[in-house]
């Protein structure tokens, strides 16, 4: 540790996800994705093992490249419509780690993280690789920890950009000096597909004028309240549900996760400007929105901009691909504000409009013909009409008002 360089000159907002899990990493999606051939932007991650002296474990290296060169990878492809791959290493070997887990161990609420806990796991962990690989072939790290939830704390969490802040200044080396790449996502080896993703998207989403992309949608203050680990967590949820893993990291934990929100494709870049309609809430518009699964739709998402920090964002999740995985289906209505960094007391980045509010948990979010087919923002003077269902799409009136 004496030679571990982290400079951190940001504040902090602690980030980490958060899951209750079941007995076992077992989940019942097991039919393994086929080997994809890697299209666009491969992202390449160093994958390292890490075990601890007083933790036995039987994880194989063959079940972690499974993880994110097969599954991750099938879900960034999907979600990026094949913009983006995750390749990369896995380690060739268990690195065991100089102390205990108990030494390592950290609280299961975000706000109350030992810093310095997670500083050391990093630090240990890439110095002791430091001999073995070359860090600038990464542009991410990911520690794939041969323990539990039980064992550690936490099932998954990114380092940087989030535990330990994002400043544009913080550089993470190792004992020999080479510098560590895009940053460092933590994972017991529990972790769910939703959580791998929510944690590397951290990463992929990169800072921009000293914010995070990509950062969590659930709500931080919540999330630290006492109570049941996984119903607290849930009730945190208060942005999106369970229709962004960036909120939920899944809804089922025996399903694959969700797909992401247009909110956070866009974030990431995923999302071609082409399939964006832009309408001023002083236009009237009449279109047809496509399912937000199916790349080749001609509208994806539609964009009603209201000043220069502040947006709806209207999308159409249908159970196609990853999105059989969501609690409903339909019309998904959001407002953004650029302005709001992170998930702090009660304020979001990105919030959905509830067509249900008698459903817990945003469940009921979404508009659909027959339910809950309209929307009016007063104070902005337009409205939004679902007219038709034609197939999985829908045709959509916005007008002003």
């Amino acid at each position: 540790m004496k030679k571990f360089l982290f400079h951190l000159t940001s504040a902090v907002l602690i980030v980490v996800t958060l899951l209750i899990v079941s007995m076992g990493f077992t989940q019942s999606f097991r039919q393994k994705p086929q080997r994809r051939i890697q299209t666009g932007i491969v992202e390449s991650g160093l994958i390292i093992l890490v075990e601890f002296p007083d933790v036995k474990h039987d994880v194989t290296r063959n079940f972690v490249t499974e993880r994110f060169f097969d599954r991750l990878n099938w879900y960034v492809q999907e979600m990026s419509y094949n913009k983006v791959s995750i390749g990369g290493e896995v380690t060739e070997k268990w690195y065991r780690m100089p102390d205990p887990i108990s030494k390592y161990r950290i609280s299961s609420r975000n706000l109350e993280v030992d810093k310095s806990r997670i500083i050391k796991i990093i630090g240990d962990s890439i110095n002791a690789v430091d001999r073995d690989v070359d860090f600038s072939q990464y542009s991410f790290t990911a520690i794939f920890m041969g323990a539990k939830l039980q064992d550690y704390g936490m099932i998954g969490l990114c380092g940087y950009p989030g535990m330990l802040g994002w400043g544009s200044t913080d550089v993470l080396k190792t004992n020999s000096g080479q510098v560590v790449r895009g940053g460092v996502a933590i994972f017991s080896y529990q972790a769910h597909l939703g959580t791998l993703f929510h944690d590397i998207a951290h990463i992929l989403g990169g800072v921009k004028d000293g914010k995070r992309m990509i950062p969590c949608l659930y709500d931080h203050d919540l999330q630290a309240k006492p109570g049941d680990m996984r119903q607290t967590f849930i009730d945190a949820t208060i942005n999106m549900g369970f229709w962004d893993p960036m909120s939920c990291h899944y809804y089922k934990r025996d399903i694959p996760p969700p797909g992401i929100s247009s909110w956070t494709k866009m974030r990431l870049n995923w999302m071609d400007s082409s399939k964006v309609r832009i309408v001023k809430p002083t236009e009237k518009a009449e279109l047809i929105l496509g399912p937000l699964e199916d790349g080749r739709s001609e509208t994806l998402v539609v964009k009603i901009p209201i000043s220069e920090h502040t947006y709806y964002l209207i999308e159409n999740r249908q159970p196609i691909g990853f999105d059989k995985n969501l609690p409903g289906h339909g019309v998904l209505i959001m407002f953004a504000d650029d302005r709001i960094p992170e998930c702090r007391h009660g304020k979001s980045p990105v919030k959905l409009i509830n067509a249900d509010p008698q459903v817990p948990h945003l469940e009921g979010a979404a508009f659909d013909i027959g339910k809950k087919e309209f929307f009016h923002d007063e104070k902005n003077r337009f409205s939004i009409k679902l007219l038709e269902r034609i197939g999985y799409s829908y045709k959509i009136l916005i007008n002003p008002k």
